[in-house]
């Protein structure tokens, strides 16, 4: 794919107005429930002798019980960083060995299962939702789509939130040193617990979907945001409807409110994440505390390996 967005100097300073509801705190300030989050944490054994792993059952939207991975370095007791990790679009939580790299790098680890999540790629999820019953398209993204009470990322995004409170009741964890992180949808999630969780250590945000939304579903058809587009091309008198739900779910609206230093990147081929959408929320961070990796000739893919060690080592000078 060649460069198809906005030049370098110009995606630096694109900083967009991008609609906001007049109630968009009060939506998701009553959409959080308040309650205890864990409802199950019980050992589970693996052929890993370095890392223990646990399967956990939180609390999420609607009183659901979400599934995650906890895993942290084996024999280790004192109170560690924690890093909580959310998945790409289509993904589920899959086996507990598949994602080593932050317990390895010495972190406690809660990887979240996407509810209704699993069957694309991958090896597949444990969480239903139950709640999914709203009109909508065959994909995540447009489920529920016409409404903000009833659209999928509602429910998701709270899921985010809660496994944040669910990782600080865990065994073995500093709740000070919380740190989340995801690359696509996975970034998008990162990006809105940002903004409702106050007291986070550190974000770290890859190619974030759901920014911007108002841009992305003219500029690009490829899924997810292209499922948008085949949605409207049928249901030609929802756009009003549609648009006015995803403003509620727009990462810019959640960069506004972080506060927590936050490490980026962003390949600027990325047909699937368009670069102008990532740099529109980057550029409304709460925080000058910010930082972001560019990538010129990759596309969704980024940096891949060499972004995980950026990471790791801009993540060891917050946490540890």
């Amino acid at each position: 794919m060649a460069l198809f967005d906005l030049p370098l100097p110009e995606l630096r300073r694109y900083s967009p107005d991008v609609p906001e509801p007049a109630d968009f705190d009060a939506f998701w300030k009553a959409s959080i429930p308040d309650v205890p989050p864990l409802d199950d944490v019980r050992p589970e054994p693996t052929h890993l002798r370095l890392v223990d792993t646990w399967d956990v059952t939180f609390t999420g939207f609607g009183g659901v019980p979400v599934r995650a991975w906890y895993t942290r370095p084996a024999g280790v007791d004192d109170p560690l960083p924690a890093v909580v990790e959310y998945l790409g679009y289509g993904r589920g939580r899959g086996l507990p060995h598949e994602r080593l790299t932050w317990v390895t790098a010495g972190y406690a680890h809660l990887l979240m299962d996407s509810r209704g999540q699993g069957d694309q790629y991958g090896n597949g999820g444990d969480t239903p939702d139950p709640h999914g019953g709203a009109p909508g398209g065959p994909g995540p993204v447009t489920r529920g789509i016409r409404t903000p009470q009833d659209y999928y990322y509602r429910r998701l995004i709270v899921d985010a939130v809660r496994a944040v409170s669910a990782v600080r009741a865990l065994p073995g964890v500093d709740p000070r040193r919380v740190a989340v992180v995801g690359n696509s949808q996975g970034g998008g999630l990162a990006l809105a617990v940002a903004g409702l969780v106050p007291d986070l250590a550190a974000v770290l945000v890859s190619a974030p979907f759901l920014c911007h939304v108002q841009r992305a579903i003219e500029i690009t058809d490829a899924a997810p945001y292209g499922e948008i587009v085949t949605y409207l091309s049928v249901h030609r008198g929802a756009e009003a409807a549609v648009r006015h739900t995803l403003s509620y779910v727009d990462g810019v609206n959640f960069a506004r409110r972080a506060n927590a230093p936050s490490h980026w990147g962003v390949g600027l081929r990325d047909t699937v994440c368009p670069p102008s959408t990532v740099f529109a929320a980057y550029n409304r961070y709460g925080t000058d505390d910010r930082t972001i990796e560019v990538y010129p000739f990759n596309h969704h893919e980024g940096g891949e390996a060499v972004h995980a060690q950026r990471q790791m080592a801009w993540l060891t000078t917050r946490l540890i």
